[in-house]
C-alpha cells in the first residue's frame, strides 16, 4: 500500500486555519471521522494526543506527521492539510508547521504503519516535492502531487 492508496481528494485540504497543535489534531479527528464512519472523533483525538505525548510528530522544516493506531480504523487512512498560517507544533527545529500529513492505521497493523511512515518521510524529505506542495494553487493540485509522486 502506498500514500496514494490512503489519501483522497476530500481529505486533501488547503488554507486550513487553526491556532494551536491541539486545534489541528481536533480538526484531523473531525475530518477523518467524517469520512470514515467507524472512527469516533473523540477516540481518534485522544489517540493522537497520546501519541504526541510520547514525542512530537513535528519533523522540522515546517512539516508534521501526526499518526496513531486505532482499533476502530479498518484500513490505513491519510489526511493532508496545508495551513493558511503556520502553527507551533513543538517541532524538533522549533519552527512552526504549515504542512501536516495525518496517518491513522488499524491497531495491530505495525508493519504497514512503519512502511507508510517511511514513505511519507521520503516524500516529505524531498525538497522539490515540498516546495511544489507549498506553491500549489489548490487542494486538487496538492492531491495530484501526492498521487503522481514517483519515489526516487
Amino acid at each position: 500500500m502506498m500514500i496514494q492508496d490512503i489519501l483522497t481528494s476530500g481529505r486533501t485540504l488547503s488554507g486550513v486555519s487553526a491556532t494551536s497543535k491541539k486545534k489541528v489534531l481536533e480538526l484531523v479527528a473531525e475530518r477523518v471521522s467524517d469520512s470514515v464512519p467507524t472512527v469516533n472523533v473523540a477516540e481518534l483525538f485522544d489517540a493522537l494526543i497520546a501519541r504526541e505525548r510520547l514525542g512530537t510528530t513535528g519533523l522540522g522544516k515546517g512539516i508534521a506527521i501526526p499518526h496513531c493506531r486505532l482499533s476502530s480504523c479498518t484500513e490505513p487512512t491519510g489526511l493532508f492539510f496545508r495551513m493558511d498560517q503556520p502553527v507551533d507544533f513543538d517541532s524538533v527545529d522549533r519552527l512552526p508547521v504549515d504542512l501536516i500529513f495525518a496517518l491513522i492505521v488499524p491497531d495491530g497493523d505495525h508493519q504497514q504503519h512503519l512502511e507508510l511512515l517511511k514513505e511519507l518521510a521520503a516524500r516529505l524529505g524531498d525538497e522539490a516535492f515540498v516546495r511544489a506542495l507549498r506553491e500549489a494553487h489548490s487542494a486538487a493540485e496538492m492531491f495530484e502531487l501526492f498521487r503522481d509522486y514517483e519515489i526516487r
